[in-house]
């Protein structure tokens, strides 16, 4: 883990205005933010960890805990709301069986409500892996969760 956290901060020769940007890195490459990890960016940058958990928890796009292979987002901001996303997060978390904000115990998946995805004429929108699905139905955003369930196979 050294060595990729020691890559990510001298991609950024060592600025510590860029912190955003090497947290952003560290949480794509481990699919959360380890402790470790901050640890060694807070020696290496001479940066208090807690200015690093700060922004962590700031930014809703890290994660502090470990994330699923694949991370889904159902988005329930107005428009998504309206056009019934609220009964598809539902359906997902009934067919995964963990609530939202939970990874299932195989570590495939990571659910998440999400307040807008910036997408609003597509809703109701989820994106699965940063991929964005639109005017979905629960029939058709399950069969999408099957397919995704089929490919790791």
């Amino acid at each position: 883990m050294k060595e990729q956290v020691d890559q990510i901060i001298e991609k950024y020769r060592g600025d510590s205005t860029a912190i955003v940007a090497i947290l952003h890195e560290l949480n794509t490459t481990f699919r959360y933010l380890p402790r470790e990890a901050l640890e060694r960016v807070s020696a290496q940058l001479a940066i208090p960890l807690s200015h690093l958990y700060s922004a962590a928890t700031f930014y809703r796009s890290f994660d502090l805990e470990p994330c699923g292979e694949h991370e889904i987002q159902v988005c329930l901001g107005t428009a998504c709301h309206v056009r019934g996303s609220e009964l598809i997060l539902e359906a997902l978390s009934r067919r995964l069986a963990i609530k939202p904000g939970e990874t299932t115990a195989d570590g495939k998946f990571t659910l998440k409500r999400v307040n807008c995805l910036g997408a609003c004429a597509l809703g109701p929108l989820i994106s699965i892996d940063r991929d964005h699905h639109g005017h979905l139905t629960i029939h058709q955003a399950e069969r999408l969760l099957e397919a995704y369930k089929d490919e790791d196979d």
